[in-house]
């Protein structure tokens, strides 16, 4: 039977007399909460399709599971019954988010509001994937000690990867992972956690974190770029991530041949020649904290990918027509905007009138958005 987390969700977490979490219409309620901080009751009413009645009754029953708190009133609402104030409550539930590139496991913990209540890392260097796991699992069970959480309220894990998606749990990642691809990841991560995992390539985590921390909520339309040690992003439609056919739009290095495919924008092209001119830059994650724009070969390796970078926003722009395109990953805010400077927009004005072309915008997540978007995927998938 192919792996599946949904089928090894706890029994707490789930309804009553069900197999799911939340149902359709909790569902779409928790999702406005989430998205309107401070909202009132009778304000949720105004904002979703279902009638008073049902919006009452639902909440009532959210409340009872623990999931939603019912604060005080909300005060300037005008004449009547005061309304309670709504807030998921984080304390319900808890998740782990792993994001796993070329030199470096980033490490998140959220609550079920969104929360961060931790953040680590383990390096890669000259570590086999087993040993890795074990330091990221004892690196879990000091956060939990430390915070005093609850091994009961930890729902499941997000596990993201710097590999495109082949199929079930398997993804196909960048030589420095190699011992990472062409296996089910999912089982082998539930064996040592004990909780359903989520796997979803690295890119589309950070895409999940944009869509649920970032400029996503409040751009429905938008394209990711994820700048790694290759080169990756996503899309979002109508605030959903994107997935297309074999779960990998936003694949965007698949659009370059052989030659061009060393002239995009993968930051290891960047590490190299950085290397080569010899400025000590040991990894991705480091240039990330330690970014100099002066650097010998930052100007030049920027002016050799922009080409191909031109060419991709111009076809994001053409096939996709996004609201705005966010430059994330582990890209340092201020090579991105040597990039965002030197965007070039193919399209011809007509009569005058030119067509709308896509805002670009530098994300603020930083470096650890993928690990965020992957602690937060397994309440996406279940409860909002």
């Amino acid at each position: 039977m192919p792996y599946s987390p949904n089928t090894l969700i706890e029994q707490q977490f789930l309804r009553a007399n069900d197999d799911a979490v939340a149902s359709a219409n909790e569902r779409s309620l928790l999702r406005l909460i989430w998205r309107h901080p401070g909202l009132s009751r009778s304000e949720l009413t105004g904002l979703s399709d279902l009638t008073q009645q049902s919006v009452h009754r639902i909440l009532d029953t959210l409340a009872e599971r623990g999931i939603v708190l019912l604060g005080e009133p909300k005060p300037g609402l005008g004449s009547g019954q005061p309304s309670p104030m709504l807030q998921i409550n984080g304390g319900h539930a808890y998740a782990c988010g792993l994001s796993v590139t070329s030199d470096v496991i980033d490490i998140c913990i959220v609550d079920l509001s969104g929360k961060t209540l931790a953040e680590s890392s383990v390096l890669l260097w000259d570590r086999g994937m087993r040993k890795s796991l074990e330091l990221v699992y004892q690196e879990l069970i000091g956060h939990q000690q430390r915070l005093g959480l609850s091994k009961e309220r930890f729902f499941g894990v997000g596990f993201g990867i710097a590999g495109f998606h082949l199929d079930g749990t398997r993804y196909n990642a960048s030589l420095p992972l190699h011992e990472w691809s062409l296996i089910e990841l999912g089982p082998l991560l539930y064996q040592l956690f004990g909780k359903p995992v989520w796997t979803m390539n690295g890119a589309k985590a950070g895409t999940i974190a944009e869509i649920m921390f970032g400029a996503g909520r409040h751009i429905k339309h938008l394209a990711y770029l994820s700048f790694n040690y290759g080169f990756g992003g996503g899309l979002i439609s109508d605030g959903e991530l994107l997935l297309g056919g074999n779960g990998n739009a936003g694949e965007f290095s698949q659009m370059y041949d052989h030659e061009e495919n060393l002239r995009r924008p993968a930051l290891q092209y960047l590490l190299e020649r950085l290397q080569r001119n010899g400025v000590n830059v040991p990894s991705i994650s480091y240039m990330r904290k330690h970014f100099d724009r002066n650097w010998q070969g930052v100007e030049e390796w920027v002016d050799e990918v922009t080409p191909a970078y031109n060419r991709l926003v111009n076809a994001i722009w053409a096939v996709y027509d996004p609201q705005a395109i966010v430059f994330g990953g582990q890209m340092p805010p201020d090579l991105a905007q040597m990039l965002i400077d030197r965007t070039e927009f193919f399209g011809r004005p007509r009569y005058g009138a030119s067509r709308p072309h896509p805002k670009l915008i530098i994300s603020e997540l930083g470096s650890d958005a993928a690990a965020m978007g992957a602690a937060v995927r397994p309440f996406q998938a279940c409860f909002y």
